[in-house]
């Protein structure tokens, strides 16, 4: 992997990936919230495939104030392809997910977006945003905080909409953004009735959507370094990513 830089968070300092394309024009600038497996060289590979389209990436480990991102990530020789290690790296990242409330996801979003912005070669003028699993639900709350972020997209994400007080689409009425959601249809933490809720939300603050349910798509499908990863998915969530983002921000 390159080398993180530093940036300002709201409690501290966390590591972050930038990643930037092959030229020295400006480009809109993309706000990317790993999932619960941590900032690791898959989470580079997306950054970097975003980056491909015209876009300046900066994805930060949002598990700073736990510990380093090398912490936070599976240790060497873990192999998230194999079934059984996945489900026990996951009973081991659990309990780092409810650290980030509503209240430290929120109190984030400033010092990610400024960071974000004050990177060479990010445009003037609107972002985007998007997350996966846990990030799916911090890329919308990060949408609710900032009017700036244009274009929010969401994969495979975990409680966007629930009945707790804290639920992410509680705040859909300040958002400013057009969304994009890709759920997986066998994801026991999006539901049915969690999707369906979502979007009735969406549409009831008029807000421009499109939403998925991804066939036969385990939660995680865009991770190619986990078991959960399925090709289909994966593809069908850059093409829906990429069209947002090209529309909306326009690189």
């Amino acid at each position: 992997m390159r080398p993180f830089i530093e940036i300002p968070a709201a409690d501290g300092t966390a590591e972050a990936i930038v990643a930037r394309p092959d030229d020295d024009q400006a480009h809109p600038g993309v706000l990317l919230w790993m999932d619960a497996i941590g900032l690791r060289p898959r989470i580079e590979e997306m950054a970097d495939r975003i980056a491909s389209w015209g876009y300046v990436v900066l994805a930060p480990n949002t598990f700073y104030r736990l510990g380093s991102a090398a912490e936070m990530s599976p240790p060497a020789g873990m192999d998230l392809t194999d079934p059984e290690q996945r489900a026990a790296y996951g009973q081991q990242s659990f309990p780092r997910v409810a650290e980030l409330t509503k209240e430290r996801t929120e109190a984030d979003v400033a010092p990610f977006v400024a960071a974000l912005r004050g990177l060479p070669g990010v445009a003037d003028g609107p972002i985007g945003t998007t997350g996966y699993c846990m990030g799916a639900k911090h890329a919308t709350r990060a949408a609710c905080v900032d009017p700036s972020i244009a274009a929010c997209g969401g994969f495979h994400g975990a409680q966007v909409a629930s009945d707790q007080p804290d639920s992410p689409h509680l705040s859909l009425g300040s958002a400013r953004a057009a969304f994009v959601y890709g759920h997986a249809d066998k994801d026991r933490s999006m539901p049915p009735e969690s999707i369906e809720l979502l979007d009735r939300t969406l549409t009831e603050h008029g807000l421009t959507a499109t939403t998925a349910v991804y066939p036969d798509a385990p939660h995680g499908y865009t991770m190619t370094d986990t078991s959960s990863h399925q090709q289909a998915g994966e593809d069908r969530h850059w093409r829906e990513l990429r069209e947002l983002f090209d529309r909306v921000l326009g690189a």
